[in-house]
């Protein structure tokens, strides 16, 4: 997302709903949205549907809502399911580590083996740290 769209980004309960309508499989009406987010009334669900609509986010058909244009930063959709591209990264290098140390491991230990399990061990918490920190953010 480049700085300009940045700003066009929903954010907070419009953020919430994106994310709901995201994960929903058929569409959705303000009401399902209420209930799902417990928001106090419909019509603050059809304010923030309507936002969305407007940034082009999402379009209205027939009372019920679905997404129009799937904007992830940092994210992969996978059926309903939204997943932190990290985490495939994160699974390879844990998965690399643990062959390294159990399975690739020399009968003598050098320097060079103990300096490629760290660059791997570092790497794969970096990794695990950012999925984490996208999971917990919520971000698009």
């Amino acid at each position: 997302m480049t700085s300009e769209r940045s700003i066009d980004a929903p954010k907070g309960t419009t953020l919430r709903v994106y994310r709901l309508l995201l994960t929903a499989q058929n569409p959705i009406g303000p009401r399902e949205v209420q209930r799902a987010l417990n928001l106090s009334s419909p019509s603050i669900a059809i304010y923030h549907l309507t936002k969305l609509e407007e940034l082009g986010l999402a379009k209205n058909e027939k009372g019920n809502y679905v997404v129009n244009k799937v904007v992830l930063e940092d994210c992969i959709r996978i059926n309903r399911y939204l997943i932190p591209r990290f985490l495939f990264y994160s699974i390879i290098l844990v998965a690399t580590l643990i062959v390294e140390v159990v399975i690739l491991r020399p009968p003598i230990l050098t320097r060079s083996y103990f300096f490629l399990t760290i660059m791997l061990g570092g790497s794969a918490l970096a990794f695990c740290y950012e999925t984490f920190k996208i999971w917990r953010k919520g971000s698009l």
